[in-house]
């Protein structure tokens, strides 16, 4: 996260004079947490008004404080981002939640954005793109920055893999054998192998290794 950059913010509403915008922080790394409240503190017109350390605290905290904006991570221990999006706005459908990560994945993106996140955001972006970004949120607005959009388009112009594809793709991250593979997926040997030719023709490789870094680049599956 820098605070400086050539983040040029587009011409855009801006909160009435005198409005204070309340922001929750959800992040479970102590040190990024402190620093990202200081930040979002020393911008005129914002406050931190409630930290969380994972996704079940930020909803707790959610319906103690009712923040204006959410600033939530998205790979958490316990529940995650997505998992505490969905939660909050399943409570309150106006919440605005803005995803800030460290990963820029496709897959993550388009998860979070599915769960009614209004924004995109990476840790590594300027203090003055992310007060940029909750401000336009707070007004109403969904936007993603240029890098993060191009992403989901290249989401976009992939082939989608099934559920089934994708429990045989996890196990197959684990290291297990075709055998094992259709015992835990009660699934037989062919099924199997059928399945994994047409997943490695939707992800361009020509193996299991291929597969596997191809799934983990995208963030179709996460090592634990």
């Amino acid at each position: 996260m820098s605070s400086e950059s050539d983040f040029t913010p587009p011409m855009m509403r801006v909160p009435e004079p005198g409005t204070k915008i309340r922001v929750l922080v959800v992040d479970d790394h102590p040190p990024m947490r402190i620093g990202l409240v200081a930040l979002i503190k020393s911008q005129p017109g914002m406050d931190v008004v409630a930290e969380a350390s994972d996704g079940e605290e930020g909803i707790e905290v959610y319906e103690d404080v009712r923040p204006d904006v959410v600033l939530m991570d998205l790979r958490m221990p316990g529940m995650g981002g997505v998992e505490a999006i969905l939660a909050i706005r399943k409570k309150d459908p106006e919440a605005r939640v803005i995803v800030l990560s460290t990963y820029d994945m496709d897959e993550d993106i388009h998860r979070a954005i599915q769960s009614g996140a209004k924004s995109y955001l990476l840790k590594d972006m300027s203090i003055e793109e992310i007060a940029s970004t909750i401000r336009s949120v707070y007004l109403g607005d969904s936007l993603l920055p240029r890098q993060v959009a191009e992403r989901l388009t290249e989401r976009s112009e992939r082939e989608q893999l099934t559920e089934r594809e994708r429990d045989v793709l996890e196990s197959l991250i684990k290291g297990r054998s075709n055998k094992e593979i259709a015992s835990s997926l009660c699934l037989s040997e062919d099924t199997v192998k059928s399945h994994l030719k047409t997943l490695f023709a939707k992800l361009r490789v020509r193996d299991r290794t291929g597969a596997a870094v191809e799934a983990i680049r995208h963030g179709i599956v996460h090592l634990k």
